[in-house]
């Protein structure tokens, strides 16, 4: 049995669900899946133009980890845009920083795959 994944740490996520071709109907398309976390990599690498240890040391994770995620994102992505299909943003093992890496914000959320729903740190009131 494989040990559990190290949760990465998100710190943006645009709340976008799907992209997909324009003019086609979603129930023609195949879907391919992104995480967040694959999402956060290519936010930090490709659009903050951040280095491999830079973006490790903000998701939380070894820089071979970063650098793996970042591959997959751009394989999935490639792969989406060259053969027309549309891009799902959804689930990873993440904890979800949304004021920043360095605590600031309201805490964080834990999502896992598996679980229907996200779950926070700390007290739920606010």
């Amino acid at each position: 049995m494989p040990r559990p994944k190290k949760c990465r740490r998100v710190i943006e996520h645009t709340g976008v669900r799907y992209f997909k071709p324009h003019g086609i109907p979603m129930r023609f398309l195949e879907t391919v899946s992104l995480t967040l976390d694959e999402m956060e990599a290519i936010r930090l690498a490709d659009l903050e133009g951040m280095s491999q240890q830079e973006g490790a040391e903000r998701m939380n994770v070894s820089r071979a980890t970063f650098g793996r995620i970042v591959a997959s994102a751009r394989k999935k992505t490639a792969d989406a845009l060259y053969k027309g299909r549309a891009i799902k943003i959804e689930g990873g093992t993440i904890e979800y920083h949304p004021g920043g890496p360095h605590g600031r914000g309201r805490g964080f959320q834990r999502n896992r795959p598996g679980f229907g729903r996200q779950h926070r740190g700390g007290s739920d009131r606010d």
